[in-house]
């Protein structure tokens, strides 16, 4: 049986990591989200001027790479995306301004209407600190730039997203005291949970291991 997961939370948490074990160690098809947007070094540096051009090219950019989900599957019969497309609006609400959000919309509105939904979603969560940890590790030049007040605000965006997010089944993973990065027994109870297939509504994975300090 096929199944297409989609993989989600805020920046650092992990998201395009737990992607890729699926791809080396269970042999998914992947779907990464472009990383090369030109624009998104401006929008750190100056986001009220530079945060429609970034937006309006993450917009096009997932919905060319969603189009192309039902032909993705090749030998593998399972597909794993490092983003959701409908969470495209959390960063549009929390970074455009009325009128641009006007424009954003009616482009949200027409392409929403032809992109397929997972068959579930994983909301990777972790507090505050620990993002900061994280994108601080992958010592990116342009993320240096990101301010903590604006990794709190995806935070409680994130949080008010999924919040009424009903679409699909949806596991909500606390990442804090994991880190499936560093530890294979960490990601391999992760992805079991992932791939077991009897997700319904809204579940919480509760990892028994802890973090070492």
């Amino acid at each position: 049986m096929r199944n297409y997961i989609a993989i989600e939370g805020p920046i650092g948490v992990g998201k395009t990591t737990l992607v890729r074990s699926f791809q080396q160690e269970r042999k998914a098809q992947v779907i990464l989200d472009d990383i090369e947007n030109p624009f998104l070094s401006d929008f750190y540096k100056d986001r009220p001027n530079s945060a429609f051009r970034a937006q309006m090219y993450y917009l096009i950019s997932r919905f060319v790479q969603q189009s192309e989900v039902d032909t993705m599957w090749k030998n593998s019969s399972l597909l794993v995306c490092d983003y959701l497309f409908v969470k495209d609006k959390i960063f549009a609400y929390l970074n455009l301004d009325d009128q641009e959000i006007v424009i954003y919309d009616r482009y949200f509105a027409t392409l929403g209407r032809l992109i397929r939904n997972p068959d579930l979603v994983v909301y990777l969560k972790a507090p505050l600190d620990v993002l900061l940890k994280r994108v601080s590790r992958r010592n990116v030049d342009y993320e240096a730039q990101i301010s903590e007040a604006y990794v709190e605000e995806l935070i409680k965006a994130y949080d008010h997203f999924f919040y009424h997010y009903k679409d699909t089944p949806l596991l909500i993973v606390d990442t804090a005291e994991i880190d499936f990065a560093e530890n294979a027994e960490d990601r391999r109870a992760l992805m079991d949970r992932i791939a077991a297939g009897n997700i319904r509504g809204v579940q919480y994975y509760h990892p028994i291991r802890k973090r070492p300090k």
